[in-house]
């Protein structure tokens, strides 16, 4: 009688991959643990229907013979619409918060990305917190940045204002990460890399530069990974997953008709309207949602980002590039 193929005991778990071929993390004979080179058996997975590829940093699968059989259920997942492949692109999956990575300078600091990813989290229910990087450029940036940041926290979201380079501000965010998974999404250039060397010593992630020309970033990060350690200062342990610089951050499953309850200040007025739920918050009279871009309790570049990226669900409206 032919012998079963060995089903690890341990939940394997996935530290980084694409298209068919996946880096999984196991536990070992000896109890300890390893990280082994496996295929979706068949190149199917069921339960990853419609995307643009089936497993992400963070997933649990299951395992036979080296083979990947199965997808154990997540706790969330965080994702993108990949315009290449005209499918959701999934980031990141079982994460506890995300975190959106901006700078205050070179390349500059962009609220339209903030917007789009933080609305993605809100979208799937994961806690969502902006770290601004690249303190020690301060002197060079606009005073309107702080007023945006300003702005983010009084809506709610939590912001840490630090430097890689320098240090400051690190052990703030240190504090805050450790035990969760977290995971980094921002554009090419902002410091993720630099981020992840300062957060976790001794990974040594290779880090970029700016094109001058363009003052965007270089890419740097190729695929999503999952990251651990211990923190520098010895408060426990850091364990993210860094992701590629993105250029363009397009949202993937969210009609335009539900994008208001997805943006933290807009949501208590959704349905509070004249015309109800169909209100469109572009020309309709007695509108909540105008009515309080004009009172100052949403910021006009809010309303201005809701108004794109409403076009953009619609279809009327390329996608983002860098604005």
């Amino acid at each position: 009688m032919m012998e079963k193929p060995q089903v690890l005991a341990a939940r394997p778990l996935v530290v980084r991959g694409s298209r068919n071929l996946f880096t999984v993390r196991v536990k070992n004979d000896s109890g300890g643990e390893e990280e082994i080179e496996c295929r979706i058996k068949g190149k199917i997975l069921k339960g990853v229907e419609g995307y643009y590829n089936p497993l992400a940093p963070g997933d649990f699968v299951e395992i036979e013979g080296g083979q990947i059989t199965g997808l154990a259920e997540r706790r969330n997942k965080f994702a993108r619409f990949n315009q290449k492949g005209q499918a959701p692109q999934l980031l990141a999956a079982n994460v506890d918060i995300v975190f959106c990575v901006c700078s205050f300078s070179s390349p500059p600091f962009r609220p339209r990305f903030l917007d789009r990813a933080l609305v993605q989290a809100e979208a799937a229910e994961i806690p969502s917190a902006i770290v601004c990087n690249k303190y020690d450029l301060a002197e060079e940036f606009d005073a309107d940045v702080e007023e945006r940041l300003s702005d983010y926290e009084r809506i709610g979201y939590r912001i840490f204002r630090l430097s890689a380079i320098t240090g400051a501000g690190l052990d703030e965010l240190r504090r805050f990460m450790s035990d969760k998974l977290s995971v980094f999404v921002g554009q090419s250039g902002v410091g993720k890399s630099s981020l992840v060397n300062a957060l976790i010593p001794g990974l040594d992630q290779k880090t970029g530069d700016i094109n001058e020309k363009y003052d965007r970033g270089i890419h740097t990060t190729t695929q999503g990974v999952l990251l651990e350690g211990p923190a520098q200062n010895g408060t426990g342990l850091i364990r993210l997953i860094d992701t590629p610089g993105i250029r363009r951050f397009a949202l993937a499953g969210i009609p335009p008709g539900e994008l208001v309850l997805y943006m933290s200040e807009f949501a208590p007025l959704a349905g509070k309207c004249g015309y109800g739920l169909s209100c469109s918050h572009e020309t309709e009279p007695g509108c909540k949602i105008m009515e309080a871009v004009a009172a100052g309790i949403i910021h006009e570049d809010r309303y201005d980002s809701y108004l794109r990226i409403r076009e953009e669900l619609s279809g009327t409206r390329k996608f983002p590039d860098y604005d």
